[in-house]
């Protein structure tokens, strides 16, 4: 890998809080290639502050996760698994070793009028108290009441499942990801696509509510605990209705959001464009990750997204180090 650069030597890109709302729609925007006096091409550092590991519903495991990101030439990487740290702590040293940038983050599932809104913390140089830690335990007993009502309701479509198979695939955090392997490899569904669409999406028919916290709550609590907030793919919200998803922004700001993922492998050029010209209409920093999944989400690869539809510049991170 590439040594990083510092700060002061990488390319100049203008994103987020500082670009100048008459410019947004002539400012490229990912991280680019440009021709200098020489003609050879420039390429600013890479980074992905969104994946998973297996320790939530990835399939890659801390060590695997970090040589991706090494094969992918990522100056940092942010671990983001559901509702725990522990993914994040067994590839401290492996990233260290490996010299590569390791961000503490956490994906929360929160509730807004009755809609699931995702939430990404990031805690950058500062560990998370033991309040925080206690409070992430209480999400994790809701998921497991989830995932034991979830069971009874399969049952009734005749998908016979048992807890403990389904906690087998899913380490310390089982989730609906695990639900779907599992009945794949039962013979229930023919892939994993399936079993959401017919079983456990929003929108399927076995699916069964988690108890989650508020939104407002959840970013009071990661503020509390000296992180960031960040809005996670907010493409998902509302159907990706600007007006709304907007007015929830608005709304959340006083209680402590500070950030919104603008790149997003579901985001296309026109969604990361206008969440681009929200954050610098609200003066919220920038975050940006591929999502990565492993074999859960074959079609999205660390750090490049979905078809190579991500390249997010280091300066990503050095600006939401200045937020914090």
């Amino acid at each position: 890998m590439a040594p990083a650069v510092p700060p002061s030597r990488r390319k100049p890109i203008t994103i987020g809080r500082s670009i100048p709302s008459s410019a947004i729609f002539r400012f490229r925007l990912f991280c680019w290639d440009e021709r200098n006096h020489e003609g050879h091409h420039e390429v600013c550092d890479l980074i992905d502050l969104h994946s998973h590991t297996h320790f939530s519903d990835g399939t890659s495991s801390p060590e695997e996760l970090i040589g991706d990101a090494l094969a992918a030439r990522l100056e940092a990487l942010s671990i983001t698994d559901h509702d725990t740290f522990e993914g994040y702590e067994a590839a401290v040293p492996i990233a260290r070793a490996a010299g590569l940038k390791l961000i503490r983050g956490i994906e929360l599932s929160t509730r807004y009028n009755g809609s699931s809104i995702h939430l990404l913390a990031y805690f950058i140089g500062q560990e998370p108290g033991q309040d925080f830690v206690s409070w992430l335990g209480q999400l994790q007993e809701t998921r497991r009441d989830r995932n034991r009502r979830l069971i009874d309701k399969l049952r009734q479509y005749g998908v016979e499942l048992t807890l403990e198979e389904v906690e087998q695939k899913g380490r310390s955090l089982t989730g609906r990801p695990h639900f779907a392997r599992v009945m794949v490899e039962k013979g229930y569904v023919p892939d994993m696509e399936t079993a959401f669409r017919e079983y456990l999406d929003e929108s399927a028919r076995a699916y069964v509510e988690r108890q989650d916290p508020q939104l407002s709550q959840s970013i009071e609590r990661v503020r509390q605990a000296g992180g960031i907030p960040s809005l996670a793919h907010p493409v998902r919200i509302f159907r990706n209705d600007y007006g709304k998803v907007d007015a929830l922004i608005s709304e959340m700001i006083p209680h402590g959001l500070t950030a919104i993922e603008a790149f997003h492998s579901d985001h296309k050029p026109g969604d990361v464009s206008h969440y681009l010209e929200v954050a610098h209409r609200y003066g919220l920093a920038i975050t940006g990750g591929s999502d990565f999944h492993g074999a859960n989400k074959p079609r999205i690869q660390l750090g490049r997204g979905y078809a190579g539809n991500l390249a997010i510049p280091y300066q990503v991170l050095d600006d939401l180090m200045a937020a914090h």
